[in-house]
């Protein structure tokens, strides 16, 4: 890869990183977008919530410097006090002090780290989707009026004078509502990393796939109630429900009221081999969420032949699955059932959409990401350059 003509040092504010047992897609996303970055020249550090197990510094193998600092609530403090401190206090790793940066990517997952406030240097905001929905079902309470007030009201303002990157035309589409015009958005899709093992035989028997955290907003009780509804007529039917989180008593318990605890598979975390192996055997990957920027599983699942049934309403999805062509999205969670009934029991539209969904996945690479959010950085620091 080329390297870039100026190399400078970047700062990625995120509040988790891939090792978090909380991390998902958007962390994926940071540190592949960020390790592009390094291959072209730049150094780059990653500031997000330490956990346990994890160094509070890091150097991954892709050359991103990685500190952890606060927790899930006070990694946005940290991040200000740590820029604030100075440059021999940000980062100093095995390969020595790397300075204040030159340029921050401020990644927002809802809680905005509002970087612009104490930061003197260009800032690009990174926004996976917006949370409108998720505020009130994660915190039912004042919590989620004050986070949403937080992101839609307060966030828009201080990064008004801020580029903006969101994966999909959902995200951008609600941007704009809240006021960022659309002439300072760019769209840097996910990229899909390529599975080096073979892909493993289908189940003999039908076969549902749920992949990711196991928190409410990610709705796996629809994929339960799915299972319930078309158990009666499919005997061998099965679901694998692959991730962890706070949630999976709350499923555990929803499926024994369905009666389909028997027929549902509760994984646990799983390895990148081994969620490979599942995605090759399911029949459908379901991704029942309630909003997603992308949906990064059901563009794994279509690497591996595997079409995805999602909602139509979760936003970033209605990119990454082309409705009756690569996967099918549902209106309503009878639909959902519909259409996961089709998938199953029409084994024709079922290949011939693993097959599109394959070829779909194949166009989206990590590089091409990269070179887009290069280009973008490089026009902005030298845009910064030649201000006086």
């Amino acid at each position: 890869m080329p390297a870039t003509t100026a190399a400078r040092h970047i700062l990625f504010l995120n509040w988790r990183d891939t090792r978090n047992p909380e991390g998902g897609g958007s962390e994926v996303y940071t540190e592949r977008i960020a390790a592009e970055l390094v291959a072209r020249g730049h150094r780059v550090t990653l500031l997000c919530a330490a956990h346990d197990g994890a160094p509070a510094e890091q150097v991954l193998p892709t050359d991103v410097h990685v500190l952890r600092r606060g927790g899930r609530h006070t990694v946005y403090l940290r991040a200000a006090l740590t820029y604030l401190a100075g440059g021999c206090r940000l980062g100093r790793l095995a390969s020595g002090v790397r300075g204040r940066p030159d340029l921050i990517v401020d990644v927002c997952n809802g809680v905005p780290f509002l970087s612009p406030l104490y930061a003197r240097c260009p800032t690009v905001v990174v926004v996976h989707h917006v949370h409108r929905e998720q505020w009130p079902v994660v915190f039912g309470d004042w919590r989620g009026r004050f986070g949403w007030w937080l992101e839609s009201r307060v966030a828009p303002r201080v990064y008004r004078r801020c580029r903006y990157v969101t994966v999909s035309g959902a995200t951008r589409d609600e941007l704009v509502r809240l006021g960022i015009t659309g002439a300072r958005i760019s769209i840097i899709q996910n990229g899909l990393s390529r599975a080096l093992d073979a892909p493993v035989r289908r189940a003999t028997y039908p076969c549902l796939v749920v992949l990711g955290r196991l928190v409410p907003h990610k709705r796996v009780e629809h994929a339960l109630d799915a299972l319930a509804a078309l158990a009666p007529d499919l005997p061998g039917l099965r679901l694998v429900v692959a991730g962890r989180g706070w949630w999976e008593p709350r499923l555990r318990e929803h499926a024994a009221r369905l009666g389909v605890a028997g027929r549902t598979e509760f994984a646990g975390y799983v390895s990148e081999r081994r969620k490979h192996e599942l995605l090759s055997r399911g029949w459908v990957a379901l991704v029942p969420s309630l909003k997603e920027g992308w949906g990064l599983t059901i563009m794994e699942a279509a690497a591996r032949g595997t079409p995805a049934v999602a909602f139509r309403s979760a936003g970033g999805v209605c990119d990454a699955i082309r409705d009756g062509e690569t996967g099918l999205l549902a209106d309503d969670p009878d639909d959902f059932v519909v259409k996961i009934r089709w998938l199953l029991t029409d084994e024709r539209v079922r290949q011939q959409m693993g097959t599109a969904a394959r070829a779909y996945a194949e166009s989206f690479t990590w590089t091409a990401a990269g070179e887009q959010l290069a280009a973008l950085v490089d026009g902005l620091l030298a845009s910064d350059q030649r201000a006086p």
